[in-house]
């Protein structure tokens, strides 16, 4: 039985160290949401949604609260490498401020390009100054692969000319933790698909310090914001799988949680798009669905507000969240068939296995053809 009541004193621990340290920002968040029309009860429901999203029991709905007050202790470092700034816009662009994207605000945002009114020598400046000034105490997390090839340089940033790759491995030397935002950063994304002439590859590859990947292109903003509330909480990273990604937020795949599961099991295909099982929501795995070799939490925490997701606006999950997706699980309309890919299967709190899913792919299609069998016996009765 795991010990939760360690976890919860490391958690006081960390949360009391925090309220010791001046805050980075003027206006306290309970300010800023009170400005934003959310009320305590609202902020104490997105609490206790935080803690079940981080498999935490509901005790430390409280402690997730106070971290998020404390959340201007921690100074973030955002760098943009080789990408298209999809995650970013993931967590910021909203038509009303959400308390995934207040949080994120409250944090000390020492550095990130998209948002920030700095260009030129002052916004070298103000990187240099904060990774000075920090040093040992920042969270960085970065957005985009790192190209490699010829030293670095096909990505050449700022008024010094400093490669992507020498501006990682300076910020990485002082931070506290680091986040890869997206799959470009975490595996390579598509800078890194065949024939890759850049090199570009995840930061994970360039850098030697543990690395938190957040697959996905882009990911949720839940799956961001919940892991730099982690971070907050524990001064640690948190769980990973083989691939480094959190398995509170990677630990199932797409398929187990889909809401065309039901179809799967019974049969229920849509063969084409815009045919009648299109039209009535069946399983979208004959058009290419690569659910079942993809972990990630898109069905349960949706995006666009909770809204929606691929899937339920009736196209097939692209296995974008897993290395390589771009090459491995191409074409994205059509099924993988017999064709080996290899990926994480189910995972365990104490175990977690690789095996060859061109396997699994035959069972799942062997599944599929005797479900419609099934289907049609019934049918004939």
């Amino acid at each position: 039985m795991f010990n939760y009541q360690a976890l919860m004193d490391l958690c006081k621990k960390r949360l009391d160290k925090l309220s010791k340290m001046p805050a980075l920002k003027s206006t306290p968040l309970v300010d800023n949401i009170e400005q934003s029309g959310i009320n305590r009860r609202e902020f104490m429901k997105w609490s206790s949604l935080t803690a079940a999203a981080l498999a935490l029991p509901m005790e430390f709905t409280p402690m997730v609260a106070k971290a998020a007050e404390l959340a201007d202790r921690v100074p973030l470092v955002w760098l943009h490498l080789a990408e298209c700034t999809g995650c970013s816009e993931s967590l910021l662009r909203a038509d009303t401020p959400s308390l995934d994207t207040l949080i994120f605000e409250h944090l000390s945002l020492e550095y990130h390009e998209t948002i920030m009114a700095a260009a030129g020598w002052q916004a070298e400046e103000n990187l240099e100054h904060a990774l000075e000034t920090y040093k040992g105490q920042y969270l960085l997390a970065v957005e985009g692969a790192v190209p490699t090839a010829n030293n670095g340089t096909f990505l050449t940033v700022g008024a010094k000319g400093k490669t992507g790759m020498a501006i990682l491995k300076e910020a990485a030397d002082g931070a506290a933790g680091i986040v890869a935002v997206g799959t470009c950063s975490s595996f390579g994304g598509v800078q890194a698909a065949a024939p890759n002439p850049t090199g570009a590859k995840g930061i994970h590859k360039v850098i030697d310090k543990p690395v938190v990947n957040l697959g996905g292109c882009p990911p949720s903003e839940r799956n961001i914001v919940g892991t730099l509330m982690y971070f907050i909480m524990f001064g640690k990273l948190p769980p990973l799988d083989i691939y480094n990604r959190p398995r509170w937020a990677y630990g199932a795949r797409v398929h187990d949680n889909c809401e065309r599961r039901g179809h799967f099991d019974a049969g229920e295909f849509v063969e084409e798009f815009g045919d009648e099982g299109a039209k009535n929501g069946y399983c979208l795995f004959k058009v290419g669905c690569k659910g079942p070799y993809t972990y990630n939490n898109c069905p349960t925490q949706r995006f666009n507000s909770g809204t929606s997701w691929p899937v339920l606006a009736g196209h097939g999950c692209i296995g974008c969240s897993e290395p390589d997706f771009w090459d491995s699980m191409s074409e994205f309309e059509k099924p993988l068939g017999r064709r080996d890919i290899t990926s994480s299967l189910d995972k365990t709190s104490d175990y977690i296995g690789t095996a060859v899913l061109g396997i699994s792919a035959v069972g799942i299609t062997a599944h599929a053809v005797a479900s419609v069998f099934a289907k049609k016996l019934d049918e004939e009765e």
